[in-house]
């Protein structure tokens, strides 16, 4: 038996494994065959030599294929970008739940939960499925993921907790959308009623730039500060910043800062800035610039 035909017997064996991943994550048996194809495609590439545990090094592979197939079913730049700047402190609001009903929960996945599912952003998707049903530890799918740990964490939580409520986004979630988008335009334009109009007047903003952190005292002030995008070369794009919406600002194609919002009640109480285009450079996906 040759070296390859070894590696493919051995593969084999983990195939179902596999697949059964991909079809959960992806939700169709023909994209779960090409990603489990894939998948033994750059094992061939990789040979067996240098790896030390054949079925987690293919549960991370897999994974990263089915993220990456999640991603290219959407438009880029319809869906917001995932960002896990450490900015925001998370807070999982699922914290409560005990393992036994996290299990009885992934037991109860059927084939109509993938309409809410599919709704999901991808990270959401694929580490609710990897540790709600196939029970990989958080580290590994951080692994897969490109994440922390605790970033990874609240993924699951919050898919978890929008397909319990039986829709993608919570009405809270698209209501905050809005008054970010109203804060843009008007940030754009320059228009400081405009800002005024969805700033909480004891709003703060809490940021860190190259001289450090700083804070940002009352509506007022934040308004006379915010001209987002009014820089000649900006462009904004909307993200999904430490779980919370968001919006990601490049300057001549390079990331430039990253803005998260807190918004209650129908206006934004807290922004969290960072401006750090060396360290947003390494987190902002390469195609957005």
């Amino acid at each position: 038996m040759t070296e390859e035909e070894r590696l493919a017997a051995e593969f084999e064996i983990h195939r179902p494994y596999l697949r059964a991943i991909a079809f959960r994550v992806l939700g169709s048996h023909a994209d779960a065959d090409d990603a489990v194809q894939e998948a033994w495609l750059r094992l061939a590439r990789a040979g067996g030599g240098t790896i030390e545990e054949l079925r987690g090094w293919l549960t991370t592979v897999t994974g990263r294929i089915c993220l990456d197939m999640l991603r290219r079913r959407g438009v880029r730049g319809e869906e917001p970008l995932e960002l896990s700047v450490g900015m925001v402190h998370p807070l999982d609001s699922d914290s409560r739940t005990s393992p036994e009903e996290e299990a009885l929960f992934a037991d109860s996945i059927g084939i109509a939960l993938y309409l809410v599912m599919d709704a999901l952003t991808p990270a959401e998707r694929v580490s609710f499925v990897l540790h709600d049903v196939f029970a990989i530890p958080f580290d590994a799918i951080a692994a897969i993921l490109g994440r922390s740990v605790p970033a990874t964490r609240m993924l699951a939580s919050r898919a978890r907790r929008r397909i319990r409520l039986g829709a993608p986004e919570t009405a809270s979630d698209a209501a905050a959308r809005e008054v970010i988008d109203a804060f843009l335009a008007a940030a754009s334009r320059g228009d400081i009623e405009g800002l005024l109009a969805v700033l909480a007047p004891e709003a703060e903003l809490r940021g860190t730039g190259p001289q450090g952190a700083f804070v940002v005292h009352g509506a007022e002030q934040i308004a006379r500060n915010a001209r987002v995008g009014a820089r000649q070369g900006a462009l904004v794009y909307p993200a999904v910043v430490d779980g919370h919406a968001g919006l990601l600002i490049t300057i001549d194609g390079q990331p430039n800062t990253v803005l998260a919002f807190t918004v209650a009640d129908g206006v934004i109480t807290v922004v969290h800035s960072m401006t750090d285009p060396g360290r947003l450079t390494q987190l902002v996906p390469s195609w957005v610039a």
